[in-house]
């Protein structure tokens, strides 16, 4: 069976929200000696990710 895939679309301030969640937790994991390479790899592809600038 092939895999479906899914599309997330954000605004840019949720992309931004995303990026600091992403760092806050990886800074909490370093600060309890636990790996960060999952989140590590959730960052490079948000940074990679497309985001809908939005005029507000």
């Amino acid at each position: 069976m092939k895999e479906q895939k899914r599309f997330l679309e954000l605004s840019e301030f949720e992309w931004r929200l995303l990026i600091k969640c992403l760092n806050e937790a990886r800074l909490l994991f370093l600060d309890n000696g636990n790996p960060v390479e999952d989140i590590d790899e959730l960052l490079i592809k948000a940074f990679k990710m497309k985001h809908k600038k939005v005029r507000i």
